[in-house]
């Protein structure tokens, strides 16, 4: 096999093939799915009954949080609703700060009392 062939294959199976008739829909990966840390301490009760599965989130970078230096927070439609939990936002975190594409959904809503079982989200990586 040739070098071109083998480059050309390379690129077409990881979907980064160029001059395709049509563009391909891009593949997502999923990252991290977790609950939200901090749901109860910021607008999350407040915009509850407004929340559903499969509504997008933002993912903010707190470089500067005083309690974690890897603070990544959820808000939605422009109210805070808590923070990727601490002990599993490493790799969203170095991820965002590569300037990697990154999305957050919600994955389940809860009428729960517990605050760390009323939201989960979903973080995916766009490919």
């Amino acid at each position: 096999m040739n070098r071109r062939r083998f480059l050309t294959g390379l690129l077409a199976a990881t979907g980064l093939a160029t001059g395709s008739a049509r563009a391909r829909p891009a593949r997502r990966l999923l990252i991290q799915e977790s609950a939200v840390a901090g749901f109860q301490y910021h607008q999350g009760e407040v915009v509850f009954d407004r929340l559903a599965v499969g509504q997008p989130l933002d993912l903010v970078r707190e470089p500067d949080n005083r309690f974690d230096r890897r603070a990544v927070r959820l808000d939605w439609q422009g109210h805070k609703l808590g923070y990727l939990p601490r002990a599993e936002n490493a790799a969203v975190a170095q991820m965002l700060d590569r300037g990697e594409r990154l999305t957050a959904t919600i994955s389940q809503r809860r009428a729960e009392a517990n605050p760390w079982r009323r939201l989960a989200v979903r973080v995916e990586w766009a490919a």
